[in-house]
């Protein structure tokens, strides 16, 4: 009785429809484990790379010292050194064109940041619908399997002359196989989405927090700058 019912005499037994749906489950619980581990350490990274961007930036460096530094060996997977790169040549270019008008000059560079923070949440965000998918549609097909797998079970004792628990036992074991790699694949896809969406979430909080307070930064320098012409002119009078 043990060995009839062995996952691996009932997985080989099984109708052709049902391994398949165990093999696409099977490949699907592989991918799930490689891209959370990959997502792990990605968004570990990016945490700990930010902090450090961050403890550098409020370190009092001049800004364009700053900006010299990373654009000469810039990080592409520091999101905060990325909307820093971009707000502060935003911040130049308008500069250079003679732009006075300091909410212009913000008007520019707050929406290159926040083409930066998209981008960056992209980055965050990959291999999640993947996740979010496996999540929810394992289960069904698992489920899928099953159904086909006890369809077949019961449509061959139709020839049996007397059913008993022998004979139904290794039918449906065989079909619950399917139902139980769906969940296999379907819960730590669930888990890792959840927690990788909130973690990625959280830290474009952080990212859009830092392009406001460097927004502020940028916005009294622009005024700064508007109102050196007129200082100027008032001097001689």
């Amino acid at each position: 009785m043990g060995s009839q019912l062995s996952i691996w005499e009932l997985v080989s037994e099984a109708s052709l429809l049902v391994q398949l749906v165990m093999l696409t489950l099977l490949a699907a619980s592989v991918a799930t484990w490689i891209f959370i581990f990959e997502r792990r350490k990605v968004l570990r990274a990016a945490y700990r790379r930010f902090a450090g961007f961050e403890e550098r930036f409020w370190s009092g460096m001049d800004l364009a010292q700053l900006y010299r530094q990373v654009n000469a060996n810039p990080d592409p997977q520091n999101g905060g050194e990325h909307i820093f790169r971009v707000g502060f040549k935003e911040f130049n270019r308008l500069r250079q064109q003679n732009m006075t008008d300091a909410d212009a000059i913000m008007a520019g560079c707050q929406r290159a940041m926040r083409v930066a923070c998209s981008k960056e949440m992209e980055k965050l965000d990959h291999h999640l619908p993947f996740l979010a998918t496996v999540g929810s549609t394992s289960p069904y097909i698992g489920l899928f399997g099953t159904v086909w797998g006890i369809m077949n079970s019961f449509r061959g004792l139709a020839s049996v002359p007397q059913v008993t628990l022998a004979t139904v036992a290794p039918g449906i074991s065989e079909a619950l196989i399917a139902t139980a790699m769906g969940l296999f694949a379907a819960i730590p896809a669930v888990i890792a989405y959840n927690r990788f969406s909130a973690q990625a979430d959280k830290l474009v909080g952080n990212y859009e927090t830092f392009a406001e307070e460097f927004s502020a930064i940028l916005h009294r320098q622009a005024h700064l700058l508007g109102s050196q012409p007129a200082r100027q002119k008032e001097v001689p009078a």
